[in-house]
């Protein structure tokens, strides 16, 4: 790059907008191109969730960025997040832990097996995945990742896990990190485009004042104030996604009880309430479809579940889907301004940080130097498959086989995607396995076999007979992954007797900070 630096624009701050500043000027350092970054945030729009969850991505990316983890845990009242406990999801009731490790990553597979031999094991003795993780043993005993012995603080996973957080103090406390990072406090009115390229030249904010832009990250939600005026275009997820309204709260935590290490996603009658745990409280929300339940008639569905009255928030109204094009000129759209879906995945955050990590595989010069219709379209069938395959892998969820509501009786006739159908019968015969998903662009993470895994097992999909065929011919194998599936459930289990509660643990970094 030569000449006055570039200028890259964030508008929108919270957690979205000041990641994607943070992590594009890593990048920058990184490659030793001298850029200028600017997140505009306006202060008269407040934020409405009620709790957030990440996913492990977030953890690496907060590490890469330098950013302590003790002061972010004692800044932002953030908790531990192991994994997701599904409740009432199955035809019988039943519920069933999605953990976020993998202990197939601890142990080689042998030649000829693929590389989740210890998931096909477990399949093939007919007993529960997510008994055979770490995970699932802090989450069941709400413990930190953390011990104490002889007097010091030892880490127990070998793993990346990941946060709940308030996205208010997250954005606050990004903002805090971000040296070098001009924060406008401001909002913007309108943009100024070049009549020839149509490339956005200048934002104009309500008081007049220009700022001349390079690059502009659309980071404002679903306002989209400036993608949204650029003809994105959007495909809706509606027909397999049909959750439209979402009544957000907050709860006391138990006193009786540690703070979960959980998201909890309860299914109800018309839908699914997510609980996600913060330091002083409890996030909470009914995600439902207006066709099958009223916003009055939900809340006493809330209140009746939970045994106790709720201060709802408000009512949202969501349109899950994703923009035709998030990258449009010189304009990206990332977060919600690019796409939403319902939380059940904590696929909000991951995707704006993918999002954000795929263009620092783009040359710089290339995406502020007028990017080629070629980068451009690559970007963008990326971010679309993204998304498409996030809302698959959702769909998925609600085929536990209940019928016993209008709303579960619909999803059952028409609600499940033919891809979810395909897929479901391909694995009835077939053993779940990486080679079923195609890989994502720069090889960056994805949703894939190891996720699917505890969902698809939870809810009965995962029969006996594919993953046996496994072992056929090499019944030492099935041996040796039982013996160490013995051996890593023992460790497990002992490193959960021996960590801290989340409670105490967080208790004890708050005094120190």
């Amino acid at each position: 790059m030569s000449g006055a630096p570039k200028h890259i624009a964030v508008v929108g701050g919270g957690t979205a907008g000041w990641l994607s500043a943070l992590v594009l000027q890593k990048a920058a350092q990184s490659a030793r191109q001298p850029i200028s970054i600017s997140v505009i945030e306006s202060p008269d729009i407040p934020t409405v969730g009620v709790g957030e969850g990440s996913t492990s991505v977030f953890r690496q990316v907060l590490l890469d960025l330098g950013i302590d983890e003790s002061e972010f845990l004692a800044e932002t009242g953030a908790t531990f997040k192991f994994g997701i406990h599904h409740q009432g999801w199955r035809a019988d009731g039943g519920s069933y832990y999605g953990p976020i490790d993998d202990p197939n990553a601890l142990v080689p597979h042998p030649d000829g097996l693929p590389a989740n031999w210890l998931h096909q094991a477990r399949v093939a003795g007919g007993k529960p995945l997510a008994d055979a993780h770490l995970f699932t043993a802090l989450m069941r005993g709400r413990k930190a990742p953390y011990a104490r012995k002889n007097g010091r603080l030892i880490a127990l996973s070998q793993y990346h896990y990941a946060y709940h957080f308030d996205q208010a103090r997250l954005g606050r406390f990004l903002a805090t990190k971000a040296s070098g990072i001009a924060h406008i406090r401001a909002e913007v009115a309108q943009t100024k485009r070049n009549s020839a390229s149509g490339d956005i030249t200048d934002l104009v904010m309500t008081d007049g004042t220009a700022v001349a832009v390079d690059l502009v990250l659309d980071c404002t939600g679903f306002r989209r104030a400036i993608i949204g005026k650029m003809d994105a275009g959007w495909t809706s997820y509606g027909t397999f996604l049909p959750l439209n309204k979402a009544m957000p709260f907050w709860l006391d935590h138990a006193p009786d009880k540690d703070i979960p290490t959980h998201t909890n996603a309860r299914a109800l009658g018309a839908g699914w309430m997510w609980g996600i745990p913060v330091r002083d409280r409890m996030g909470c929300g009914y995600v439902f479809s207006d066709a099958h339940t009223t916003p009055d008639a939900a809340q006493a569905e809330i209140e009746a579940a939970l045994g106790q009255p709720i201060d709802p928030r408000g009512v949202l109204s969501i349109d899950p889907g994703r923009l035709g094009r998030a990258w449009i000129n010189n304009c990206i759209a990332i977060g919600l301004a690019q796409s939403f879906l319902e939380p059940l995945e904590a696929t909000s955050i991951h995707g704006s940080l993918v999002q954000a990590l795929m263009l620092t595989q783009i040359s710089l010069d290339t995406v502020l130097g007028g990017a080629p219709d070629r980068a451009r379209s690559e970007y963008n069938a990326a971010t679309a498959r993204q998304v498409d395959d996030f809302a698959q892998f959702i769909n998925l969820h609600y085929t536990g086989g209940r019928r016993d509501t209008p709303f579960w009786r619909d999803m059952a006739a028409s609600g499940i995607s033919q891809q979810s159908r395909d897929r479901l019968a391909q694995w009835q015969s077939h053993p779940l396995t990486r080679a079923d998903f195609a890989p994502f662009p720069g090889n960056l993470p994805h949703v894939e076999e190891q996720l699917f895994a505890p969902v698809l097992d939870g809810l009965g999909h995962l029969p006996k007979a594919p993953a046996k065929q496994l072992f056929a011919n090499t019944p030492q194998h099935r041996a040796a992954a039982r013996k160490t599936l013995d051996r890593l459930s023992r460790e497990f289990r002992g490193a959960a007797n021996m960590a801290l509660g989340q409670r105490t643990y967080l208790e004890q970094l708050r005094a120190t900070h």
